[in-house]
């Protein structure tokens, strides 16, 4: 069977898709902690994830999983503790398996959306063409450490999503994919706020301080706002019986090329799907690199590149906002050891595939990414 890759007109997914977050998310957002510091942490102000009542009830039917070092038994031993008599101890700490979190207040979280839709954005014709979020990503900066993490979330993920009528009618609460909620509204500021409340009451009530919806049509502006990204082909990519992409070339992407070696893979080959992946990471962590440089030769990059897209994204930040952040992107830490992915497992649903959370999971992946280790 011969070697041909598809290049996919369809849904995007997921390392593709956190290329296009994670670029948007250093160029509109790191700089928010210095212009818009006061705003946002005004929308997140004494509001944390409400981790203690959410996930206690598992907590304490798992209690035998406690660590292994201890002497008591592991039975009588829960996971989530509360240890209020702690002089250290404050209202919503938790300690869990031996060890004491607090939320850090000081992260700054945005929510990414990726729409299917090649266009410009428009106004959706109902409440029903808001068009699917086929990827969704959390950035979450955390100015204590200098670090920036980005969180995927799979588009299949069961959570409880707000249906409406075409017309705009609330009809209510069901469990459904998460995709679904961006098509409930205008395809707009809308649409990206009931995503914000869905994702949000998801990670148990997490606070996100902005979001950013962007369409398809973004991908090749934004590599060659950089100058494109030069990177050495992991594996012969074919198109047509066409060899594209050859094993060991040395290239420099541009345009629709970008968006190839992102997007083929050859659908008969067993691990396709993996070798894409780990194309995809290769070109983010180049990509990174490149706009850091980039940036750093010119600080107008971010504003251009902010006005060449911005009729193909909604975002709730400003281009005031995204001047401020010039003098900053460079000093925050991101490489593939800060990519995570909501742990969980797809099951074949009844039409469509269903991607349950692992909950234990989840709260573990929290608490790494947006709590500190308290020293008692």
């Amino acid at each position: 069977m011969k070697n041909s890759f598809k290049i996919r007109r369809g849904v995007l997914k997921f390392f593709m898709w956190l290329i296009i977050i994670c670029v948007i998310g250093f160029i509109i957002f790191l700089g928010l902690r210095i212009s818009g510091k006061n705003r946002l942490y005004r929308k997140s102000e004494n509001k944390r994830p409400d981790l203690n009542v959410a996930m206690a009830d598992w907590a304490m039917e798992e209690g035998n999983d406690a660590d292994a070092d201890t002497d008591v038994p592991t039975e009588s031993v829960p996971l989530i503790q509360i240890d209020e008599d702690n002089e250290n101890w404050e209202e919503g700490d938790i300690r869990y398996k031996g060890v004491h979190y607090r939320y850090n207040d000081e992260m700054l979280t945005f929510l990414f959306l990726g729409i299917d839709k090649k266009g410009t954005v428009k106004e959706a014709k109902n409440s029903l063409d808001g068009g699917q979020s086929d990827a969704i990503f959390l950035l979450a900066l955390n100015p204590k450490t200098m670090e920036a993490s980005v969180i995927g979330i799979n588009r299949d993920t069961m959570a409880d999503i707000d249906m409406y009528s075409q017309n705009g009618t609330f009809l209510g609460t069901v469990q459904a994919q998460l995709t679904l909620q961006h098509g409930y509204g205008d395809g707009k500021e809308q649409s990206c706020e009931r995503s914000v409340a869905a994702v949000s009451k998801l990670f148990y009530n997490l606070p996100i301080h902005g979001y950013c919806a962007i369409n398809l049509g973004a991908i090749p502006k934004i590599n060659d706002a950089v100058g494109g990204v030069d990177l050495v082909v992991l594996e012969d990519i074919t198109s047509d019986n066409k060899l594209i992409f050859k094993e060991g070339q040395q290239v420099h992407l541009k345009g629709e090329n970008a968006a190839k070696y992102l997007r083929a893979r050859d659908c008969t080959s067993f691990g396709s799907a993996g070798r894409r992946t780990e194309r995809q990471k290769q070109y983010l962590l180049a990509y990174a690199d490149t706009a850091k440089k980039a940036i750093k030769k010119d600080v107008s990059l971010l504003v251009k590149l902010y006005n060449t897209i911005k009729k193909y994204m909604v975002t709730d930040v400003t281009v005031d906002e995204v001047s401020y952040f010039s003098t900053q992107v460079a000093d925050y830490k991101f490489d593939k050891e800060h990519i995570y992915s909501v742990p969980g497992e797809t099951q074949m649903g009844e039409k469509f595939e269903e991607f349950y959370v692992d909950e234990k999971g989840m709260y573990e992946l929290i608490l790494k990414v947006f709590y500190d280790v308290i020293e008692d």
